[in-house]
């Protein structure tokens, strides 16, 4: 029986992002057993996933490095046959240096590459994260792409039920980004655009529900619930999967929509789908400025605000770019 540990410790829309490298060595090799490292607050995502062993946890924020050697302790106890790092920064590359594994597998671009027995390539244009996460196996399964997918367990779509009377809109209006979150009165604007006869519901975690609360004050619609914090990662990915359209920035609950198969209408505001974080549900569509901005993209991760404070690239995204879609009726 082969072992492997995938290796991701960074946001929530990278895991979602890595788990087709899940769908991949579970196809070719059944019988093996597959662990996935994340860090802290992200276990949820994988939580009761039918095709993962353990999922270990590095808690960063809190003695980063004391806990990174324990964990390697336990990973070396592990005796895998292979380690497949994503990441590209000197933390998960110590990590993988010292697992012990027989094989070990990462980017060129990690400072400890030098280390790893199968070094890959980056390119950050013109390809999918999800194809640059699968060349690192591709030399241990084949060339095919997989999706990626996460695995709402029943408990969760029973949750989420209660919420499904009717046809419904998903709105996940913020961002760990500034520069990435479509502004509060943009989101008005549409929100109060769209047909009185839908439910419309705002996604987001703990640290988000002020601002919904504020946008549902500003939407005055009586069909507009928060549900900011009140859902975990499972539950909201069970309810965007069902939901006529997603209206997501680019941030994790677009991962979330395209891990659901689910419709979506992305945002992109400073960033650009080319660097390789776009939709990938079968039903998807970018929105972004027509202008041509000299500034844009200012960066690859968005920043905390625009740097030449007018914010064009989002400002000048009419409402009427977003898919309107009419209710049904009986």
């Amino acid at each position: 029986m082969k072992k492997f540990l995938i290796v991701q410790t960074a946001f929530i829309g990278d895991v979602i992002l890595a788990t087709p490298l899940i769908e991949k060595l579970h196809e070719h090799y059944p019988d093996g057993q597959i662990d996935f490292l994340v860090r802290k607050g992200n276990g949820g995502l994988l939580k009761n996933h039918p095709k993962l062993g353990d999922v270990f946890i590095w808690k960063k924020k809190q003695g980063k490095y004391t806990n990174l050697i324990r964990l390697i302790y336990l990973i070396r106890s592990k005796e895998y046959d292979y380690v497949i790092n994503i990441q590209r920064f000197f933390g998960s590359g110590f990590l993988t240096a010292f697992s012990g594994a027989k094989t070990k597998i990462g980017f060129a671009k990690n400072p400890l590459s030098f280390t790893f027995n199968v070094k890959v390539g980056h390119r950050l244009i013109g390809q999918h994260e999800t194809s640059r996460n699968l060349s690192l196996i591709k030399s241990i399964t084949d060339k095919k792409y997989v999706r990626p997918k996460l695995y709402p367990s029943e408990s969760d779509y029973t949750k989420v039920q209660q919420y499904q009377s009717k046809p419904y809109l998903c709105f996940a209006p913020t961002s760990v980004w500034k520069t990435k979150e479509y502004p509060l009165l943009k989101w008005v604007e549409l929100i109060i655009s769209q047909d009185e006869e839908w439910n419309i519901y705002l996604l987001g975690g703990p640290t988000d529900q002020e601002v919904c609360r504020e946008l549902v004050g500003m939407c005055d619609k009586e069909n507009i619930i928060n549900l900011a914090g009140q859902l975990t990662f499972l539950e909201s990915a069970a309810l965007m999967e069902k939901a006529s359209m997603n209206y997501v920035n680019d941030s994790a609950p677009m991962h979330m929509a395209s891990a659901m198969n689910a419709p979506t209408n992305a945002v992109f505001c400073s960033t650009v789908p080319s660097f390789g974080f776009g939709p990938l549900a079968t039903q998807s569509k970018v929105i972004e400025t027509k202008n041509k901005l000299s500034c844009r993209p200012c960066g690859l991760h968005g920043k905390k605000s625009c740097p030449l404070d007018h914010f064009n690239c989002a400002y000048s995204i009419d409402k009427n770019q977003f898919d309107r879609l009419d209710f049904p009726k009986n």
